[in-house]
């Protein structure tokens, strides 16, 4: 089954690929690894999701807000891809970053959230090593940042 048809079987919809808003681009491959900027949790609407996570969201709301990262990931390699999933090889490794107050350890759990959704899209392909980082702050008071790197065909 392809990744795309995977998406549509489970009802995901995917958000738009948002451009980037500072000195950088959204996406770059070099030989074969694509590597896709941190993307930061946005709600169904489009909204922000913003909070410390231990303090204004807890770890359910923070492994909500990391699926929506991978969301984001799978919208931005789908379009680095030229809206075709099948080249796609693997996803090689996620970083996330998790908003959290300094006593907060839960930050694997949150990162689940983006681990999960992007291991359901693709499968065994999408089984990857990974980085939860707790930050002090992040861009615009969001609660997760999450970044990947993918291998391609």
């Amino acid at each position: 089954m392809s990744f795309d048809t995977k998406i549509k079987e489970l009802g995901i919809q995917l958000p738009k690929a948002a451009d980037p808003v500072g000195s950088y681009v959204a996406t770059k491959i070099s030989n074969k690894i694509l590597f896709i900027s941190g993307q930061i949790s946005i709600d169904e609407k489009g909204e922000l999701i913003r909070g410390k996570i231990g303090k204004d969201l807890d770890t359910e709301a923070g492994y909500n807000a990391a699926k929506r990262c991978a969301l984001s990931i799978v919208a931005q390699a789908k379009k680095a891809c030229n809206e075709d999933l099948s080249k796609i090889k693997s996803c090689v490794k996620l970083t996330g970053f998790v908003n959290s107050t300094d006593d907060f350890t839960e930050q694997p759990k949150v990162i689940n959230g983006a681990s999960d959704l992007i291991a359901l899209i693709f499968g065994e392909a999408g089984m990857h090593t990974r980085a939860a980082i707790s930050a002090n702050s992040l861009p615009l008071g969001v609660a997760v940042e999450v970044d990947a790197i993918f291998e391609l065909n």
